[in-house]
């Protein structure tokens, strides 16, 4: 699914036009956008939360030569799905 799919889902739904669809959900990714690049965390009851996640500097394998490098150091977002929508996939999937 698009960014594109979705506003035309959430267009239908609402009765909203693509525009303002579009305009909401361009706000939406900004915001989320914003507070984790301040390092912030969002949640959002029922779904989830968008974190920052800071992983540490380590020694990996270049598996085809089998010499160490060094991996860097690194600030990544994750997102963490909810118990409740967690089960409902695990459900709807199975």
């Amino acid at each position: 699914m698009t960014k594109a799919d979705i506003i035309d889902q959430i267009s239908a739904g609402t009765g909203l036009t693509k525009l303002e669809t579009e305009a909401v959900v361009n706000g939406f990714i900004t915001v989320v956008k914003s507070e984790m690049l301040r390092g912030g965390r969002v949640d959002l009851r029922g779904f989830g939360a968008f974190t920052v996640q800071h992983r540490a500097a380590r020694t990996a394998r270049n598996p085809r030569t089998n010499t160490p490098v060094h991996v860097a150091a690194s600030t990544i977002p994750v997102f963490k799905p909810s118990k409740e929508f967690r089960k409902e996939v695990d459900e709807s999937v199975a």
